[in-house]
């Protein structure tokens, strides 16, 4: 770990660097928007002390950079260009007028804007990697394979953000499918419990003929990944909506699906059940003359396993048609040679490339398998044979390019490492529990970089809040008068401070739906046990985590277990004090200033989301000036800290700083935790983003002070602070 300390800004949509690049349109497109999806049928009780608030939502409108908000979101890269250098040293300007002087004050990040961009990016050019040379705008040829990327943004050190890159855009847009899709797990679940309830009542009630009760179970259309991809084709939010051969910007080789519906959403594969994707006969004519149309442009492998050693580079496929769709694969007629079949036979005639994806079994996901793209095959051969049913069916022999990343079905899988099954099997460990057994799971720290390797040291770990002598703790809500749990919304006087729902769902353990200004939870006054949904945050760490050294950042931290968006994965903790009270001298880079106030008021830069939360009435008292500028209260996690404090700063993070009240209703008082902003898979390291303003960071010696960034992210914005 590096620095710690953030300032509630919007995590998951902050780009602040890169360079201005020139956009190309590729010339094989063609709209698939008109595919219809919905109408598919398919069947610990931790303390509550000292509990907070801190701003971290991502509603709509998105979240822009509160360093530079004069320039937020750039609608276009015509925009961009127009925009005047006088307008731009404006923004630079007030960037500077903006920052803190307050020595070593950190600025939080406030939670991200789901994906509410996509929209935006909709109609901007697109760059794509293709597959033999084509005519660009500036009559440019690009060569087989070529990656333009698609990120448009200006030059970091000024902090005026443009386009976000390709791989920023891919994130966001599969953000806001999990949106959707928890949005109608939570529809889904009420339906259920409709059900349910309807039983009960019903259950010995005798009716007439015809008088019975409609069975709400037999509905269509109950999947939420489809309804989620359905909303998004509805608000124009799929990323890529034109198909395309060739690779699709922000999607590397190794890149995982945790569902088919992720790759609708993308737009690398537009269908959700099809093994084949292709540009139809109805494309037309224009950028397809010379082509014979259909042409494939994607085939998902299904039936691997995550352990299965498929190491060749050739895949013989069989053809589409002729199966029963009952799940089992059997054949019940012969497959034809068209549509699918017909755009592999195509595109070997043409050489035009396909994208493979490789579908493995996997407990990690909803739908039992993850996907891996894989990266372009060549059809070199197609042929007719008898199957095992005794139906004709087509093969189809793929070859892959060369050129690629060497990643076979079983490295894919495995390629960030292979997960240990104990703490026995790790290398390089220096401490078996960093915890002291304090946490039920234990997390162990390894080093493999330092010789001799060296164990964490220097801080006292610590579960729960510690407060110092001078903060006074407010008393407890009175909470609501639920029993054994929180069911109804409308009933439940602290669902009703969050506006008209439950912020979670019940899948997994309990996920946040989306991110929001204030999370109001149960507490210690209600009537609900420590099982109540309305308590997610409160259960403490439920995934096996490792502390690890890296060459740069210094400690970091990763799971070993496979963490869905929206998940909470730990709280941030330490001491809780007053902000005024920090040693300005020694420096401490783990200071986490509790800005929720600030956020909610808007100031200082910082975008107003309040959204339907009930907010303390003193929020609107133009009297109270006295934590207008600074934070009133922080967290020190300097000496004494949990597994939070190691983990590190990136530019495109995969968890959000969400803020939490529920033993009491001070939001300057806060319980600042962590979730997952994104499926994350198995040993992928986690981090946040810490929301420093450039120059921002003071010395003692009222010098600016400057940290150079490692996240190695597409849209790192090179400095710290």
């Amino acid at each position: 770990m590096v620095v710690q300390s953030l300032h509630c800004v919007n995590t998951l949509n902050t780009c602040e660097n890169s360079i201005t690049a020139t956009s190309f349109d590729t010339e094989v497109t063609t709209d698939h928007r008109h595919l219809m999806v919905s109408g598919v049928s398919m069947n610990d009780n931790e303390r509550l002390d000292y509990q907070t608030v801190g701003g971290n939502n991502s509603e709509s409108p998105p979240l822009e950079r509160r360093t530079s908000a004069r320039i937020q979101k750039l609608k276009s890269q015509k925009a961009l260009r127009v925009r005047s250098a006088q307008e731009l040293m404006n923004n630079v300007e007030e960037r500077v007028i903006r920052k803190k002087t307050r020595v070593y004050q950190r600025r939080k990040v406030n939670l991200p804007n789901v994906g509410s961009q996509v929209v935006e990016n909709k109609g901007s050019e697109v760059n794509t990697a293709v597959i033999g040379p084509i005519e660009t705008k500036d009559s440019a040829n690009v060569e087989v394979g070529a990656m333009v990327n698609m990120g448009l943004t200006v030059v970091a050190e000024s902090g005026i953000v443009g386009e976000k890159s390709a791989y920023a855009r891919v994130t966001e847009t599969l953000r806001t499918f999990n949106k959707h899709y928890l949005h109608f797990v939570q529809e889904e679940e009420k339906r259920c419990r409709r059900v349910e309830v309807d039983r009960k009542t019903t259950k010995g009630s005798k009716f007439k003929k015809g008088d019975a009760p409609e069975d709400d179970t037999k509905r269509g259309s109950k999947r939420p990944d489809l309804k989620a991809i359905t909303k998004m084709m509805e608000t124009n939010a799929i990323l890529y909506p034109n198909k395309r051969y060739g690779s699709i910007p922000g999607i590397d080789v190794g890149h995982q699906f945790f569902s088919r519906a992720e790759m609708v959403a993308v737009g690398f594969h537009s269908h959700w059940l099809n093994g084949i994707d292709f540009i139809g006969q109805s494309a037309g004519k224009g950028e397809y003359s010379g082509y014979t149309l259909p042409l494939a442009v994607a085939i998902v492998l299904s039936g691997q396993y995550e352990d299965d050693l498929d190491n060749c580079e050739d895949v013989v496929y069989t053809g589409q048609g002729g199966n029963n769709l009952l799940g089992n694969k059997r054949q019940i007629r012969d497959q034809v040679m068209e549509r699918g079949n017909l755009a592999l036979k195509n595109c070997m005639e043409q050489c035009v490339p396909v994208r493979v994806v490789r579908g493995h079994q996997s407990a990690s996901s909803y739908v039992g398998k993850v996907y891996t793209y894989d990266g372009l095959y060549k059809v070199v051969k197609y042929w007719a044979e008898k199957g095992v049913s005794g139906f004709t069916v087509y093969k189809f022999r793929l070859k892959r390019l060369e050129g690629q990343p060497l990643l076979t079905t079983n490295q894919v899988q495995y390629s960030r490492g292979r997960i240990p099954h104990s703490i026995s099997e790790m290398h390089g460990l220096v401490c078996e529990d960093i915890t002291g057994g304090q946490e039920d799971i234990p997390i162990p720290a390894t080093n493999s970089v330092d010789d001799p390797p060296i164990a964490p040291t220097g801080f006292t770990y610590c579960k729960f809040i510690q407060v110092a002598r001078s903060v006074k703790l407010p008393r407890n809500a009175t909470g609501c008068d639920c029993k054994d749990t929180c069911r109804d919304p409308k009933s439940c006087a602290c669902v009703r401070l969050n506006g008209s729902d439950f912020p979670y769902v019940h899948r997994d353990g309990g996920r946040l739906i989306e991110p929001k200004a204030v999370v109001f939870e149960c507490g210690p006054n209600c009537g609900c046990g420590p099982g109540c949904i309305n308590r997610t945050s409160q259960r403490g760490l439920k995934y096996r985590l490792e502390v690890f050294r890296t060459p740069k950042k210094g400690w970091a931290v990763r799971s070993w277990d496979h963490i869905p968006s929206g998940a909470p994965v730990c709280e941030y903790t330490g001491i809780l004090m007053k902000t005024d009270e920090i040693d300005t001298v020694s420096e401490n880079n783990f200071i986490f200033d509790i800005d929720c106030l600030q956020t909610m008021k808007g100031l200082d830069g910082r975008e107003r989301r309040l959204r339907d939360v009930s907010i303390p009435t003193y929020l609107d008292n133009g009297d109270d000036h006295k934590s207008d500028n600074v934070p009133e209260f922080c967290i020190d996690a300097g000496s004494t800290g949990n597994i939070a404090r190691f983990i590190n700063h990136s530019c495109q993070p995969n968890l959000f700083v969400q803020c939490v009240l529920s033993s009491h209703h001070d939001i300057k008082l806060a319980r600042v935790v962590l979730f997952a902003a994104d499926n994350i898979p198995p040993l992928k390291e986690l981090t946040y983003d810490y929301g420093y303003a450039l120059d921002s960071v003071m010395g003692p010696d009222g010098k600016i002070r400057q940290m150079p960034c490692y996240c190695g992210a597409a849209d790192c914005r090179k400095r710290l602070f």
